[in-house]
């Protein structure tokens, strides 16, 4: 695969939120102008910038299991051995991709109701079934990511430790 397609699939989500913060700084930063300066209201913007930021929620959520970024308790898992500690990493994973599933399920339900009863968002008129499509489409990303991450795990689980290597422990 080609390098730079490999480093645009790997931060796509990155590149997602970047793209959505920039539009929803421009937009709040406009509705300020019209607002204090121009002294009108655009009635749109803050909807905008509300959706906007749960799209940005969902695919950053993404981003940062692919990039192992999310808290976890680590206080039980330390006093156990380092095997069991990557049996333990690995069993997480797979407990939260099947969440993601469950969501990505209900997730599908909740835009489906909402696109067959027609409901539209109050001031940009916008269908809510797409507004709510943000739950199943970052779901389906958390999933990947897991995927990747849980494989790469597995691929990884009899590698030693970089300090059992430089002979630390």
């Amino acid at each position: 695969m080609n390098d730079n397609l490999k480093k645009f699939l790997d931060n796509f989500e990155g590149y997602i939120c970047i793209g959505t913060l920039a539009v929803m700084s421009v937009v709040i930063f406009w509705q300020v102008v019209c607002r204090y300066v121009l002294k009108s209201s655009l009635p749109w913007s803050e909807e905008l910038s509300r959706y906007l930021l749960v799209w940005t929620a969902f695919m950053g959520g993404a981003y940062g299991v692919r990039l192992g970024a999310h808290i976890g308790v680590e206080a039980f898992a330390m006093l156990l051995p380092k095997k069991a500690q990557k049996v333990l990493n690995i069993f997480v994973m797979i407990a939260t991709a099947i969440l993601c599933v469950l969501i990505f399920r209900y997730g599908v339900a909740i835009v489906q109701t909402q696109l067959e009863k027609n409901q539209l968002s109050p001031a940009m008129r916008i269908p809510m079934g797409y507004m709510y499509l943000a739950i199943p489409v970052g779901m389906v990303f958390f999933i990947v990511r897991y995927i990747q991450n849980i494989i790469e795990a597995v691929r990884d689980f009899n590698k030693k430790d970089d300090a059992q290597k430089e002979g630390i422990e």
